[in-house]
């Protein structure tokens, strides 16, 4: 029972359904992310890099022939990810122009020498790969003590432009009220969080469900905010080599 319980929460982590509204405490967040991403993944095609690519969770939402994992090299990555390949956090262990196209998810902010990373991702995208990246502007500091950075649709925009980009296609998730209700969620989490899942799942159906179906609703009868969101979510492509 156990078991499928965490098979099942696993699964409405990064693809949530109607249930994620009752079992995920960052609905909002994820659901804006998967629908972000879905909406550009076509793009990625051909042998895709998926940068900082934890469990893989948006693999089967790209149409790549095929998808390489890469993580930062580390004994827990080594165990816990679904990596293929490892680098030292500046390098990456690839040829130059090897990809047609690169994911980095909820990574970026991650990195703390951010044109490096980008200069590395440029060199092993053939001209005219996609990248598709995606980066929080509201949210709390997470997986510490590695959390380096939020970033502006203009901070972004600057930074992968001038690492030889050009912007495709950019959006913002959450840009209403439902940043407000995310936020709230997300300080009730950290707050009641067990090491028991039954507690957690619990917890999730009885505080913070009532609170994102409020926040749902509420939201669909109030403006858009553009300069208040939680990710932004930006398709780019290589133009020069960097």
């Amino acid at each position: 029972m156990i078991t499928m319980l965490k098979r099942f929460v696993k699964k409405q982590q990064f693809h949530p359904g109607y249930a994620g509204i009752f079992t995920n405490p960052f609905y909002i967040a994820r659901k804006g992310l998967l629908d972000g991403i879905a909406l550009n993944a076509h793009h990625i095609t051909g042998r895709t890099l998926d940068i900082g690519c934890g469990d893989k969770p948006y693999r089967r939402l790209m149409p790549s022939t095929e998808y390489i994992g890469l993580e930062i090299d580390s004994p827990e990555n080594r165990v816990k990810k679904d990596a293929d390949y490892f680098y030292d956090g500046t390098h990456f262990p690839f040829a130059d122009g090897e990809f047609d196209s690169a994911l980095a998810n909820q990574v970026f902010e991650h990195v703390f020498n951010p044109a490096v990373f980008l200069r590395e991702t440029n060199r092993v995208l053939k001209t005219g790969g996609a990248l598709l990246l995606t980066v929080p502007f509201v949210w709390d500091e997470h997986e510490q003590p590695y959390d380096f950075a939020r970033y502006s649709s203009f901070g972004i925009k600057a930074l992968l432009t001038g690492n030889g980009f050009e912007i495709v296609n950019a959006t913002k998730s959450g840009n209403d009220f439902r940043v407000i209700v995310q936020l709230v969620n997300d300080y009730i989490y950290k707050k009641t969080l067990t090491k028991n899942i039954v507690v957690n799942q619990v917890t999730a159906l009885l505080l913070m469900a009532p609170v994102t179906l409020v926040g749902l609703l509420v939201s669909g009868l109030l403006p858009k905010n553009d300069d208040l969101y939680l990710d932004n979510i930006i398709l780019a492509r290589k133009v020069t080599h960097v």
